[in-house]
């Protein structure tokens, strides 16, 4: 297996052909220091590309669609390597035959200040499975200085799937805790308050939350789709909303927790009601957009509305959903391709439920034309698809963001609001 130095992997860095991949997990990548390093985060420019992943059937097809060609020289680097190996080998039996690992990845490049290196912007409040571990054993996890804190189960009607096994000391929370069926938007601020407090939950409390993809009959009628995690990121976006100042995420899910081999608990872990919230709800009312300020929005070259739902939603083919009638999609929205359909994420998603790469996000977003110098409101049929989008901004560092609640679902229930339907012009011209 040929090897590379770290001066020879420097000076490829911005070499055109040249792919970089960085076999670690996810959280690693993101910029969780898993081992130690000095500093955390990838080297700059690599792809995501776990030795995890290489278990799955359609490996190939991953690899392919992160743009890395056979014609490509790879460059293979990790924590150990016999991960670094089993990856590259993984490539030359795949056909592709210019393989290099590099091996001084922890202690020469993460070492050196200065060789470039990215990392997503909040990746503390997208927490792993080890660091919730360690919190929950009584051990406190890197970064991390609050000794409050709650673990929540989040699910939809589904407190089956809470008791069939969930992280151990985990509470759980139905999402209509926090927003109304009648509209699917966030709940009045005096309903928030009750909620969260009913839940022990604080503005000064650490909440982490996580889902689990089982639906309320105990089966995924949509397999590969968000049903779980993006029930416990709208929850997090109202929690962000209301006022709690350290929301995060379990990144992965319960999936996750099961694949680190970790202790599920199947008992019903009582809540603990807290006597005040705390703080003024809502603390953070930017963060949520209704109707007028979205009409105030599309009229203001300062801000853009921005669509996350699937292709066939967005030019009017469908709906999305069987209790929403009107097809097409607000006038001006940029088309942010959710995926599939209503029910599915996988352009934010890897295929163990991780969130995706962050730099194939943005990838999407700068192809569309959505950048963050704007104030930019992420909306779907109902929300949920909107908060994961707007998380995922969040997680960036996007300065002004926000989602517009009411979405497709109240933006179409009155007639005066516009509405349009087929491919807009400005994505004609180009396909």
């Amino acid at each position: 297996m040929k090897e590379i130095s770290t001066s020879e992997l420097s000076g490829l860095l911005s070499r055109p052909g040249t792919r970089i991949v960085d076999v670690r997990p996810v959280d690693a990548y993101n910029g969780w220091p898993l081992r130690g390093e000095p500093r955390g985060g990838h080297i700059e420019n690599a792809r995501s590309l776990p030795l995890k992943w290489t278990d799955y059937v359609d490996w190939i097809e991953i690899v392919q669609h992160k743009g890395i060609l056979p014609e490509d020289r790879i460059i293979v680097y990790g924590y150990g390597q016999a991960d670094t190996k089993a990856v590259a080998t993984r490539f030359l039996k795949s056909g592709y035959p210019d393989v290099t690992i590099y091996t001084r990845f922890v202690d020469e490049w993460s070492a050196n200040a200065g060789l470039p290196m990215q990392s997503l912007d909040r990746y503390r409040n997208l927490v792993y499975a080890g660091w919730v571990h360690r919190l929950i054993s009584g051990e406190r996890p890197p970064e991390y200085d609050n000794d409050k804190y709650v673990v929540v189960h989040a699910h939809y009607r589904n407190r089956d799937a809470y008791l069939s096994g969930h992280v151990p000391g985990a509470i759980d929370m139905d999402t209509l805790a926090l927003e109304a069926p009648e509209t699917w938007n966030r709940r009045s601020p005096e309903e928030l308050k009750e909620a969260l407090e009913r839940h022990g939950i604080t503005a000064d409390t650490t909440v982490i939350l996580y889902g689990k993809f089982m639906f309320p009959d105990n089966r995924d009628p949509f397999p590969g789709s968000a049903a779980g995690d993006i029930g416990a990121i709208r929850c997090a976006f109202i929690m962000m909303y209301a006022g709690v100042k350290d929301v995060r995420i379990l990144n992965g899910g319960f999936q996750s927790w099961q694949d680190d081999g970790l202790e599920i608990a199947y008992d019903d872990e009582p809540k603990k009601p807290a006597q005040d919230f705390g703080a003024f709800i809502p603390a953070k009312p930017e963060l949520a957009v209704d109707t007028p300020e979205a009409r105030q929005m599309l009229q203001s070259r300062d801000s853009e509305l921005i669509c996350v739902r699937s292709w066939r939603e967005y030019i009017g083919e469908v709906s999305g959903y069987h209790y929403i009638e009107k097809k097409g999609r607000i006038p001006g929205a940029i088309f942010a391709d959710c995926g599939s359909d209503a029910y599915h994420m996988e352009n934010y998603r890897n295929l163990d439920h991780t969130t995706r790469e962050f730099h194939e996000i943005s990838d999407i977003w700068i192809k569309n034309g959505i950048t963050p110098d704007k104030h930019l409101a992420f909306y779907c049929g109902t929300g949920w698809r909107g908060s994961e989008a707007f998380f995922n901004a969040w997680l960036m560092g996007f300065p002004r963001i926000s989602v517009y609640d009411g979405g497709w679902y109240e933006w179409s229930n009155d007639p005066a609001n516009p509405t349009e339907t087929g491919i807009p012009e400005r994505l004609a011209a180009t396909s």
